[in-house]
């Protein structure tokens, strides 16, 4: 039987606030909250078993934990699933620049949390992927070579660089190249905390006088500077975006963020999908704790345009998108679907826009915005019927079968 889900938020100072926030929209007409204070941040809608913010089946007032469902109903899940959802679901809402930050291996995760279980919380990794629900900004991967070596050239936090460093990004062979960014990226980042503030200072000063001489300031120095104000005295995630692509996903567009990708999403709205895990190596734009020598040491380095991924077409309107990591993959569901399956494994199904209703075997369960429902495995076709006329949107949470 197909159920729906009361799912919680986190309320991170990043997100946008009361009614702007598409996650608090959702909460609300989804049932997860009855009202929605204007004065808070609603960040993240979390969707999975994940202890931070789990969620819970209610049933004749009843409410049970998804995770505790799961140990009592083994056979909901598929037999790769190993007795527990694998991924965790989520939509973003956000306001202002998250921290700059990467995500451990596997391996690296274990070692961390083992470690310093207090800042990272789980021994897994987070392999995660963004899909836009609107206009969204981000950062994320290192730019190409050439721009960056434009980019400290131009800007004066390249006068206290190393100069082969910035010869050798130039020109030099692939394997130097990435030693280079290397170099380069952990000084700035390790510079002490004064020499940091000076420098941010200067960078600002540097672009405020060109808009005193009347220069337009192009799309990369308007977010230096909205991202100064935003993390105001001195933070070395200002230094990001000379260094990270800058980009925009369209609605539908996505992104993949392997292990030790750096990455910082800027603005907009996404649904998010990742491994079950909630950790996090932060190096900038955040008061919460950074740690730098883990970052820059375990970094990837490769070079590339802004990594994009399409989705894979699996029929007119069932696109799915499938990432490389086992974890999971999303389908998105519109007013064109028709039917669609969660055979080969459970699923967990958000609804972002419009109503209908789903009809699997003798269940009918009527569905609109901000309803999350669970999918037992097993559950053959699902047929969308009675569509409201307006745009209908929802998006498939699955661990595709090995």
């Amino acid at each position: 039987q197909m159920l729906k889900l009361k799912c919680g938020a986190q309320q991170y100072a990043w997100g946008k606030k009361g009614e702007e926030s598409q996650v608090a929209h959702l909460l609300v007409n989804g049932e997860h909250l009855t009202e929605v204070d204007k004065e808070k941040p609603y960040a993240e809608l979390w969707m999975g078993v994940h202890s931070n913010c789990p969620s819970k089946v209610v049933r004749e007032g009843e409410e049970t934990l998804l995770s505790t469902l799961f140990e009592k109903h083994p056979e909901l899940l598929a037999v790769h699933e190993k007795g527990t959802l694998q991924f965790l679901f989520k939509v973003l809402s956000v306001n202002q620049a998250l921290s700059v930050q990467t995500h451990p291996t596997k391996e690296q995760a274990a070692a961390l949390h083992a470690a310093d279980p207090k800042n990272y919380p789980d021994a897994n990794h987070k392999p995660e992927m963004a899909i836009a629900i609107s206009h969204f900004e981000l950062l994320c991967g290192f730019r190409v070579a050439t721009e960056i070596v434009e980019n400290l050239r131009a800007y004066p936090i390249g006068l206290i660089l190393d100069k082969h460093w910035i010869d050798t990004l130039e020109s030099g062979g692939e394997a130097e190249k990435k030693e280079a960014l290397r170099s380069i990226f952990t000084y700035i980042w390790k510079l002490p905390l004064e020499q940091i503030t000076q420098q941010v200072e200067k960078l600002i000063k540097f672009i405020a006088s060109k808009q005193e001489n009347k220069v337009e300031l192009s799309k990369l120095e308007q977010l230096l500077v909205r991202l100064d104000e935003e993390y105001p005295g001195g933070d070395v995630g200002v230094f990001a975006p000379l260094f990270l692509n800058y980009f925009s996903l369209r609605p539908g567009q996505a992104t993949f963020l392997g292990p030790n990708r750096p990455h910082a999403y800027l603005k907009g709205d996404c649904v998010e999908c990742m491994a079950c895990s909630d950790n996090t190596i932060r190096a900038g734009l955040t008061p919460k704790f950074k740690d730098v020598n883990t970052l820059c040491a375990n970094m990837d380095y490769t070079m590339s345009a802004p990594p994009i991924l399409d989705r894979s077409s699996s029929g007119a309107s069932n696109d799915t998108y499938a990432p490389a990591t086992p974890e999971f993959a999303v389908q998105q569901i519109t007013d064109q679907t028709g039917s669609f399956s969660s055979r080969d494994a459970s699923s967990l199904l958000l609804v972002t826009n419009g109503e209908a209703t789903l009809q699997t075997g003798d269940q009918k369960l009527k569905i609109h915005t901000g309803d999350v429902v669970f999918i037992p495995s097993g559950t053959v076709e699902i047929q969308l019927a009675g569509v409201s006329s307006n745009f209908f949107q929802a998006w498939r949470a699955f661990t595709p079968k090995p």
